[in-house]
């Protein structure tokens, strides 16, 4: 239990981390390293969702005798639906966005930047926490390694995620310590989200490959509706590019090593 107590708390380390670069940078992140950055994070989270969710699922569908690709796909596709209806009911504003979204709400701007980065963290909590059951219901296809690996692929993307939210915060005139808090506060959902998952799982183990698939949902709507559009818009579009090729291989590299 400690490991998979270590493991659910390594990715709010990452984004811990990331939040403190708060008090070590001067003025407003570069542009281009902002795009890098937010590439980086899209590239872990599709190679974390094919090959830390989506290829456990299908095995996993296969060991119980279904036929392999209906858990995925109805997984995949309620994550999808999961995670719209959150994008449409919870204000938030994005990065470098003056347009609130989802239900109107008297919010200050740095509190609904905090809830977008939270809305992201939700299916990477989730992930963890599927993948941590699948170990702790002793399944063949997820190995404590390949958990691990997942854990902390999310936690090397959670550092740019942290920097990236902290640093508008402190130039919306938060203090550092302020900011550092609200950054930190977004991951803290991760966790929490992954606990919930495990004792879900816990109750209905034949759910796992339907869970699986259904984490690998939210964290492609995550990346398809705001990590890779925010690397795209105006100049310099390639080097987020350049960031999700980066993150993928990393992540790939993580889960095909230790998995």
């Amino acid at each position: 239990m400690e490991n998979i107590a270590i493991g659910l708390l390594i990715p709010f380390l990452g984004t811990t981390l990331g939040s403190a670069m708060v008090f070590l940078m001067k003025n407003k992140m570069n542009t281009k390293v902002q795009k890098l950055l937010l590439g980086f994070a899209s590239g872990v989270m599709i190679a974390a969702s094919i090959w830390s969710l989506i290829t456990p699922s299908i095995e996993m569908a296969e060991e119980q005798g279904i036929v392999s690709w209906i858990p995925a796909a109805i997984g995949f596709l309620f994550g999808i639906i999961f995670l719209l209806v959150l994008d449409s009911i919870i204000p938030h504003l994005h990065l470098n966005s003056k347009k609130p979204e989802g239900i109107k709400a008297k919010l200050k701007n740095t509190t609904m930047m905090v809830l977008a980065v939270t809305l992201h963290n939700i299916p990477e909590g989730m992930a963890v926490g599927v993948v941590f059951a699948g170990v702790l219901a002793q399944n063949t296809t997820i190995t404590l390694a390949g958990a691990f690996a997942l854990s902390i692929g999310i936690a090397i993307q959670n550092f740019p995620e942290g920097a990236i939210i902290s640093m508008p915060l402190k130039n919306e005139g938060m203090s550092k310590p302020k900011a550092f808090l609200y950054g930190t506060l977004s991951g803290i959902v991760e966790p929490i989200g992954a606990i919930i998952t495990i004792l879900l799982t816990g109750i209905v183990t034949p759910i796992l490959p339907y869970l699986l698939s259904f984490a690998a949902g939210a964290m492609i709507y995550v990346v398809v509706e705001e990590l890779i559009p925010e690397s795209q818009v105006g100049e310099h579009s390639n080097i987020g590019t350049i960031g999700v090729a980066i993150g993928f291989v990393i992540m790939m590299i993580l889960d095909v090593a230790l998995g």
